[in-house]
């Protein structure tokens, strides 16, 4: 039996599209490029990603969690050891930051504890062809994000070439991935239609955790 509505979502989430699965059972919340959510409900969080990075992210105590789908902008350059914190990246990598420390912020305001908090990362696929290693880019962005902020990482899918559907359950951490070998053209699109929305918007001031 279908319930009738969807759990009711924490405050500054009603945008976010929730629908019943009927395989799984469950209520799901999309998340699309540049968007983050966060529940304290027995509900499944669903994004695809490709050159994108998820982060999911939970207090495993009280099983409040969220996940995160985002990118930097393709102009940022990793390379020569250069670290996310560092003045001549610092500015563009705040497009990350901002997606990790909302996220973080929004666990911990509605009741998680930062020692308690579980990462899982997933995504940095390279499906770009035309614009570089931007994926390796997302990735060595977000593993230095969660070394550099102490956060406990108990799992990773990053790289390789094939976009992926992520589904994570944040009442139990369990998260379920699948390779999209037959996506990566809708994927790209919606990928470059973001990166190019991305890239005209101001970059987000400095974000203070808890």
């Amino acid at each position: 039996m279908i319930p009738l509505l969807p759990p009711l979502a924490l405050p500054g989430y009603e945008h976010i599209k929730r629908y019943w699965d009927h395989h799984n059972n469950s209520y799901v919340a999309k998340i699309l490029p540049g968007e983050y959510y966060v529940s304290s409900h027995d509900e499944i969080l669903v994004t695809v990603v490709g050159s994108c990075v998820s982060a999911c992210i939970r207090d495993s105590v009280i099983g409040i969690g969220g996940m995160n789908h985002f990118m930097l902008p393709a102009q940022v350059v990793m390379s020569g050891g250069s670290s996310w914190e560092r003045t001549q990246v610092n500015a563009a990598t705040r497009y990350g930051s901002y997606a990790m420390e909302h996220l973080i912020n929004d666990i911990l305001k509605h009741g998680g504890t930062r020692d308690n908090l579980e990462v899982k990362l997933f995504g940095g696929g390279r499906i770009m062809a035309n614009m570089g290693n931007i994926g390796q880019q997302n990735i060595d962005f977000v593993k230095n994000y969660v070394k550099t902020e102490s956060l406990n990482l108990l799992a990773e899918d990053l790289g390789d070439i094939y976009p992926r559907k992520i589904l994570f359950y944040p009442t139990t951490g369990r998260v379920r991935v699948k390779k999209l070998r037959a996506m990566e053209q809708t994927v790209l699109e919606r990928e470059n239609t973001y990166r190019r929305n991305l890239e005209k918007q101001p970059i987000e001031g400095d974000i203070d955790l808890f």
